[in-house]
């Protein structure tokens, strides 16, 4: 601006010297010169106009560029004052929107990779706590053996009993974090075969009979043939069963209508804050483990049954009961 209204200065100044010399008339002189000097008012007016808003555009996509990891809002609509303008700011939205797609897609990784590395906390956590107490008992039963030679031959059957029990024991946590890992990289496949629900279902119950036997399971329905997995559908029977077990003192009724299998028991139930968490992975509720084995026995058979198109269902009651059923 400063540099234009020197030359509109200068050429006025030459404009001046110029009708001075040729044109007698003062009086027209001077209105000449007041009409030149109101034509270079227009001028530098509409200059001036012009410049100080591509100066506020200029601004605008300055601000964009200095801040363009932060900026929220964008004036997609925004009217510029030449066609190269509006060219540059289409170009500079499209910028922005990769950038802010691209943020979205860093915080997502990011808040992903956080919960990857506390579920990785919660397991190790999970692991050393179920596995330091069948080691322990075996490190003490085989010390004891060790150390006293005079022990009655009883007594020793009884602490090799104990010893391959707990090893028993670390060999079933293994084998569902194992089974778990498989569902969690997405390598577990379905092997269907035909069978009887009903055979199954009584085959599951004296296998924990025996393990727990002094508790009754009813078991009622009829027969029911299924296409599935026998394998995986025997591991989600025992979860249930077991877990129906191990939080009620009273028998355990398990029962399939209908291809539905329901597994129902009169224990102490589950808060309805705990209700829609027992299924999640590595969940350990305050009042109860609702599972003993790293909190993933209902995470592996809640995955089970969504490899077979079905899922979970928990209805509960604290202090009376209840009940987890599938349909197949």
């Amino acid at each position: 601006m400063a540099r234009l209204v020197t030359v509109a200065v200068g050429i006025f100044v030459f404009f001046a010297l110029v009708l001075s010399l040729f044109i007698e008339d003062s009086n027209t002189v001077l209105l000449v010169l007041l009409l030149i000097v109101l034509a270079f008012s227009l001028f530098i007016y509409a200059v001036y106009r012009g410049a100080d808003r591509m100066q506020k555009e200029l601004k605008t996509l300055n601000k964009y560029l200095s801040n363009i990891e932060k900026v929220d809002k964008i004036h997609y609509k925004a009217r510029f004052f030449t066609k190269e303008f509006e060219d540059i700011n289409e170009n500079l939205i499209k910028i922005l929107k990769a950038s802010k797609k691209r943020e979205d897609v860093k915080q997502r990784y990011n808040a992903k990779l956080k919960l990857k590395n506390r579920q990785r906390g919660d397991m190790i956590s999970a692991i050393a706590h179920e596995f330091r107490n069948p080691i322990a008992s075996i490190m003490g039963y085989a010390q004891t053996l060790e150390e006293d030679k005079e022990i009655p031959q009883a007594l020793q059957e009884k602490f090799l009993g104990k010893i391959y029990n707990n090893g028993t024991k670390i060999e079933a946590l293994l084998s569902r974090l194992v089974l778990w890992n498989k569902f969690e990289s997405g390598e577990a496949t379905l092997h269907p075969t035909s069978f009887d629900m009903l055979t199954l279902i009584e085959e599951v119950k004296t296998s924990l009979e025996d393990k727990y036997p002094t508790r009754h399971i009813e078991v009622r329905g009829e027969s029911y043939s299924v296409e599935a997995d026998r394998t995986l559908l025997d591991i989600v029977l025992k979860n249930l069963i077991e877990n129906a077990l191990k939080y009620s003192k009273e028998e355990i009724i398990v029962s399939i209508e209908e291809g539905k299998v329901s597994v129902e028991d009169k224990g102490s139930g589950i808060s309805s804050s705990d209700l829609g968490k027992v299924t999640k992975k590595f969940y350990r509720s305050g009042t109860h483990t609702w599972d003993n084995s790293m909190g993933l026995g209902l995470s592996i058979v809640k995955s089970i049954l969504t490899l077979h198109g079905s899922k979970l269902e928990i209805e509960s009651e604290e202090n009376k009961g209840s009940v987890f059923f599938f349909k197949l």
